[in-house]
Formats: C-alpha cells, structure tokens, sequence
C-alpha cells in the first residue's frame, strides 16, 4: 500500500494489494447495485456513496474491511449484525471470512430508504 493520499474511489483501491482490491471492488459494485442513484467520492479519506447526503462509506484495513452505515444502519440489522464487532456506526467484516454482500446489499437499502425519507421531511 503506498501512502500518497488517493484522488478518487478507483486510486483508493489501487493502493491495496490485488486480493484486497478484489474485495473491495466486490463492496463497491453492491453498494453500486443496491443504490444505483448513488454518487461516489472520498470523505474522510475513504470510499463514499451519498445519496443527497452521505449513506455509507468502507474502507480496507489490515485484518478487516470497515463498513460505515451510521449508527441507524447498525440499529436496523443489530440482530445480523451480532456476528461481527462493531461500534456506534462502524462494522468490521474479517478478511479471513466471506464478506457478506447480501447484508451490505440490505443494510445499503435501508439507507438509501431512510435518506429519501429524510427528503421528504
């Protein structure tokens, strides 16, 4: 990993080693899937989508990848959310384990869900 701060989601990724690019590019393109209306950036100086505002971010570290869903994204999947560690608004999935796309798939909904509720408001 090189320590030059990325531009864009795409020189994020290129930082990592190829097997961690692979997973990461698999979280990008089911957040992709999932919010397709979705823009990407770095905030914070990690993967960003937002959709109005921010919705989630993720990020690689060492011996997990960090998935941020705000604090309200963790309380509506506590319960499938129990098998990893995580705190206020973050989850960490192992990279010793299969990522599970299918529940970023739904967490990412939900988000996207709650953001347009937010518009409405």
């Amino acid at each position: 990993m090189t320590t030059s701060k990325p531009k864009n989601i795409d020189e994020y990724i290129t930082n990592f080693p190829s097997e961690i690019q692979e997973i990461l590019e698999q979280v990008r393109q089911t957040i992709k899937k999932a919010a397709p209306d979705a823009k990407e950036k770095l905030s914070y100086a990690i993967p960003t989508f937002t959709l109005n505002r921010n919705l989630v971010h993720f990020a690689a570290f060492k011996n997990h990848i960090g998935f941020y869903a705000m604090p309200s994204g963790n309380k509506a999947f506590q319960e499938e959310l129990s098998a990893y560690k995580s705190g206020k608004g973050s989850i960490q999935f192992p990279l010793d384990k299969p990522i599970p796309l299918n529940l970023i798939t739904k967490i990412v909904k939900f988000r996207v869900e709650e953001n347009l509720e937010k518009i409405k408001k």
